[in-house]
């Protein structure tokens, strides 16, 4: 309760600082609904984009004072309303139809309200995947022996022995290997390296080595592979989507999946980071890269350069949900055309 009490506050304060920094009337769009019931499986996002052109928007539309003081406690059921209030439109809730103007407790889980975007897509990049300093890869603590001799481990309830590790029974702890590196595609700065996920458990015996049990497994554990500390339980996060209050003009450098053309739903890192005044909420607009084409009738003239590249053409919609210093983790939220790495992201219009 504590915590829910607590990303209630948070949310309100988001929520306050949103509208603030707004530069942008919230536009309804042409073929708004005048109601909606909601949904399982619906986000504030989507509910914004049944109503408004730009769905980050939102905190200029939701009624803060009545029955929709905190959009963070809408759930499935419940009946929105557009009205205006002194010519501007607002959403409310209802109840039968009846616009009730009085808060009312009702006693829910937090599984139960609507989040501002797919928390079961964005979950494992807030509690098991990570960018780090390369640095770490050479001073945490490390996988030296695994049980039973084995070369790899695999499986739940296998043990692992760790050197380098100070922690007391029972801490939480996941197991990492270096993945790619995360470079500026302009400077060739190194921004980050991905460590990526193999498996967690928590500390059985301490020690050196100490010893830990594996409770969940995605990859094979290896000798060398490094240890982390893990927040199994974080506070839920609270995201107020918005547009940036400075210019950003960043790039999509890596995208997780493997995947090569980027839709709607994938993760994608940048190559701007806190150090950029990135904050999570923060919303951009992607513009897919213009293509260099034969100007045939340029060729024919004998012109020297016979190509050209074409403008630029949004493509999609992302919104960074975890900041690191020199790089964010964002997600598609909407793609019109395919999106690829590279493609260019800017202050939302």
């Amino acid at each position: 309760m504590k915590k829910i009490l607590t990303a209630a506050a948070a949310t309100a304060a988001l929520l306050l600082g949103s509208i603030a920094q707004s530069s942008q009337a919230a536009e309804l769009r042409a073929d708004h609904p005048d109601t909606y019931v909601v949904e399982k499986g619906d986000t504030l996002w989507d509910i914004s984009g049944r109503f408004l052109t730009r769905p980050w928007n939102w905190p200029e539309i939701w009624h803060v004072n009545p029955q929709v003081e905190n959009p963070h406690l809408i759930y499935p059921g419940d009946i929105l309303k557009l009205v205006y209030i002194d010519g501007k439109p607002y959403l409310v809730k209802a109840s039968d139809g009846t616009i009730k103007l009085r808060p009312k407790a009702r006693v829910l889980s937090e599984g139960d309200a609507i989040t501002t975007i797919p928390m079961d897509i964005i979950r494992p990049f807030l509690i098991n995947e990570l960018v780090v300093d390369p640095s770490v890869f050479e001073t945490a603590p490390y996988v030296v022996a695994l049980a039973d001799e084995r070369i790899v481990s695999g499986g739940l309830d296998d043990r692992i022995y760790l050197r380098g590790l100070d922690a007391a029974r029972g801490s939480a702890y996941g197991v990492y290997r270096k993945g790619k590196e995360y470079r500026d595609p302009v400077t060739n700065e190194l921004l980050g390296v991905e460590a990526r996920y193999l498996a967690n458990g928590s500390i059985e015996k301490n020690g050196d080595p100490a010893t830990l049990d594996v409770k969940k497994s995605k990859l094979e554990v290896r000798k060398g592979d490094v240890a982390l500390p893990r927040n199994e339980d974080p506070l839920p996060p609270v995201y107020a989507p918005r547009a940036p209050s400075h210019d950003v003009e960043a790039q999509l450098i890596s995208v997780y999946g493997g995947v090569s053309q980027i839709g709607q739903y994938n993760v994608v890192t940048i190559n701007k980071g806190q150090r950029d005044g990135m904050e999570e909420g923060h919303v951009l607009t992607v513009y897919q890269r213009g293509k260099k084409v034969l100007d045939e009738v340029a060729e024919k003239r004998g012109e020297e350069d016979p190509y050209v590249t074409l403008p630029e053409e949004r493509a999609g919609t992302l919104m960074v949900f975890r900041t690191y210093e020199k790089v964010s983790l964002a997600l598609i939220m909407d793609a019109q055309r395919p999106i690829h790495l590279f493609d260019v992201a800017r202050n939302p219009y």
